[in-house]
């Protein structure tokens, strides 16, 4: 069998977080929605397994992959209007998940391997006026304010190209940009071997190993259970649920750029070289 070649890593000068479903439940808001709307016109709640294929997907109860399995009575236009008022009702309350203002806290004032400042970013395929929904909470305010505003990419960014949302990696790639644009890094810019991204979704991991980023995986419960059995395709972007082309971007199985955690709160500092002061 071959030995696997165990990659020496550079230290970590960057976290770039997704949101939905990582930092905030909204994730959770979402279904509490969509299946309001579900028993309004006779249908069945969300599975758990579409729940898991929905997840971390834009727009996805527009899919086809929802539309099929949920058979409506109305048009797919009358549901998206529905759907929209549901969530402008229970966005707002969207909360912070467990460990999510605690990490955010200590990658602010912690240190690299380097000694260098942990830079921070946000790649959320949310668009504006939703995100400024989901944050309207004062707790979920809070937390995002560890993101400087030009630090943060929403889905609706002119600069992620139309149609290149995850699993494509260019969110992850412009966050990167924004962050070499603004950071105090002594001139040399940072590289996407030296950026950790914290994905909950399936498609959002894919994105940020094509990115050539290491990844931390925090899955719903409920994903976690759905893709168990190929827990190291996920880690290495190799589903093939999505058709994106580029293939040469992806990981390995068990090449080390990639784990999976149950909860922010798990998160390992040490394994990173980053370096909290007590």
């Amino acid at each position: 069998m071959m030995a696997l070649l165990k990659t020496e890593f550079p230290a970590i000068r960057a976290c770039i977080f997704d949101m939905d479903g990582l930092l905030i439940n909204s994730e959770d808001m979402i279904t509490l929605s969509t299946n309001e709307l579900l028993v309004k016109y006779g249908r069945p709640a969300l599975t758990r397994s579409i729940r898991a294929q929905l997840m971390g997907v834009a727009n996805s109860t527009n899919s086809d992959l929802f539309h099929n399995w949920a058979n409506l009575p109305i048009s797919r236009e009358r549901f998206a209007r529905e759907s929209s008022e549901q969530m402008r009702l229970h966005f707002p309350n969207c909360k912070p998940l467990p460990g999510a203002e605690k990490l955010l806290s200590n990658l602010s004032r912690a240190r690299g391997a380097s000694g260098n400042s942990i830079e921070l970013a946000l790649a959320s395929s949310t668009k504006s006026h939703s995100y400024e929904l989901k944050t309207s909470g004062p707790e979920s305010k809070r937390l995002l304010n560890f993101f400087q505003p030009d630090r943060r990419v929403l889905g609706d960014d002119p600069r992620v190209r139309q149609g290149r949302g995850k699993p494509a990696p260019d969110i992850y790639l412009v966050a990167l940009q924004s962050l070499n644009s603004t950071a105090n890094s002594g001139g040399k810019p940072i590289m996407p071997n030296e950026c950790l991204v914290f994905e909950d979704s399936v498609a959002g991991v894919e994105a940020g190993r094509r990115a050539g980023m290491r990844v931390v995986w925090v899955p719903h419960p409920d994903v976690a259970v759905e893709y168990e059995a190929v827990q190291k395709d996920v880690l290495a972007g190799r589903t093939g649920r999505f058709e994106v082309g580029d293939d040469w971007q992806l990981g390995e199985i068990d090449d080390g750029w990639a784990e999976s955690i149950p909860s922010l709160e798990h998160f390992d500092y040490k394994k990173y070289g980053v370096d909290v002061p007590s």
